[in-house]
């Protein structure tokens, strides 16, 4: 069971699943996000890299607030800032893991992957190793699978990585990124702004690993 948002981390981490020898089944969120063009991406990743069966949940987040993602009324970023982003959605991870979790025990899968990255990443708590180790405990006492002894690993196989270490990685095991979208506000067309911090995070990235940057940006 793979998160997949459609950008680079995401698509790398499925293409690390599909190397360990799983069928990776894939799994995205309609959660009201402003760069919802992303699940565009999400399904055009899924199918370059193989996905046994690729699904797209709607579930409204937009309700909770609290993120500029979510929320038209708070303003995206043009700046790095310090502590947790005004982009945190809150309890994201913990919500979209828990639908993954409830999808893997009905297939009888025990494996979940998410990109989350502890290193070139934007200060949310929850891409930190302390949460990955949090929800496993919860998995293997929340499930039937995991009472029973049967049980779930949540694989967060990018935590430790830099992004140039990413993007290296998925390059080798033919992550076409061109077909990501990253972009926190993207154009009509999923063009990149260019400015909010995902966007200069993938920039960096790209740049670091000495890899050319795919990302089509908007003009101006």
């Amino acid at each position: 069971m793979v998160l997949l948002s459609g950008g680079v981390d995401s698509a790398t981490t499925l293409a690390i699943a599909r190397e360990r020898g799983f069928a990776c089944y894939a799994l995205s969120f309609d959660y009201g996000q402003r760069h919802r063009l992303e699940l565009a991406a999400a399904g055009r990743v899924a199918r370059s890299l193989g996905a046994v069966e690729h699904r797209q949940v709607k579930l409204d987040l937009g309700w909770v607030g609290g993120s500029a993602l979510t929320d038209p009324s708070i303003a995206m970023p043009a700046a790095a800032s310090s502590g947790i982003p005004v982009t945190y959605v809150p309890a994201r991870n913990t919500v979209f893991l828990a639908f993954a979790l409830g999808w893997a025990e009905a297939l009888g899968a025990r494996d979940l992957f998410f990109g989350a990255n502890a290193v070139d990443y934007s200060g949310y708590p929850d891409c930190r190793p302390a949460f990955v180790e949090a929800f496993q405990r919860l998995a293997n006492v929340a499930t039937k699978a995991g009472v029973e002894g049967d049980n779930f690993e949540l694989h967060a196989p990018l935590i430790a990585m830099t992004k140039a270490e990413i993007i290296r990685t998925g390059t080798r095991l033919g992550v076409d990124y061109t077909l990501t979208l990253s972009c926190y506000q993207p154009g009509a067309k999923g063009e990149a702004c260019g400015r909010c911090d995902s966007c200069r995070l993938r920039a960096q990235g790209f740049a670091a690993a000495g890899v050319a940057d795919p990302t089509h940006y908007q003009e101006g």
